[in-house]
């Protein structure tokens, strides 16, 4: 029986694929691949820093006296109603009010020395939302992720998994320094 014209064609590339693919060569582009792997941290590359990076917004209008203020330093990624406005503290939920079970993150630079920190943003729920009027309302988006970075994002109410889904306010805990592995 005769081959049709798709069989050698096929035939032809699977022994071309062939001659070109042994297991020796795919061993030996391995061994170079990773024979070559522990010099890619040596190449010269442009390590940002800290002190490099530009400035946003809010850095260059941050403050460290108020914590009423939505430019409050720790507020660089927080969005609601400040807890500091409705009878809590920066980091603390009003009496009556309990915090969410979970909590998203931002990096925050504190401007009197220049350092990152790791801030921990939680909603405090369980009571109608605080009505403390617009300047305790703050959208702080600086370095927000987009929604499928959830534990990053600010958008998302985190009153789940309490027993009242009731938003009142946001509060902005420090976790520690960001830079501290660099320092």
């Amino acid at each position: 029986m005769s081959k049709s014209p798709i069989d050698k064609l096929g035939e032809r590339l699977t022994r071309r694929l062939a001659g070109y693919s042994s297991r020796r060569s795919f061993l030996a582009r391995l061994g170079m691949a990773l024979s070559a792997t522990p010099v890619l941290p040596l190449l010269p590359v442009a390590r940002a820093s800290a002190t490099d990076a530009p400035k946003t917004d809010f850095e260059r209008y941050a403050q460290t006296t108020d914590p009423t203020k939505c430019n409050y330093w720790k507020y660089c990624a927080s969005d609601g109603v400040l807890c500091s406005c409705c009878g809590g503290g920066s980091h603390t939920c009003p009496p009556g009010a309990e915090p969410s079970p979970i909590s998203w993150i931002g990096t925050c630079v504190n401007p009197e020395n220049g350092r990152s920190y790791v801030i921990a943003y939680r909603d405090c729920c369980g009571k109608p939302i605080c009505s403390a009027g617009k300047s305790c309302f703050c959208d702080g988006g600086d370095r927000e992720l987009p929604t499928y970075r959830s534990p990053l994002n600010n958008d998302i109410i985190w009153c789940f998994g309490k027993a009242s889904a009731s938003y009142h306010c946001s509060t902005a805990a420090l976790l520690g320094l960001a830079d501290a592995a660099r320092k």
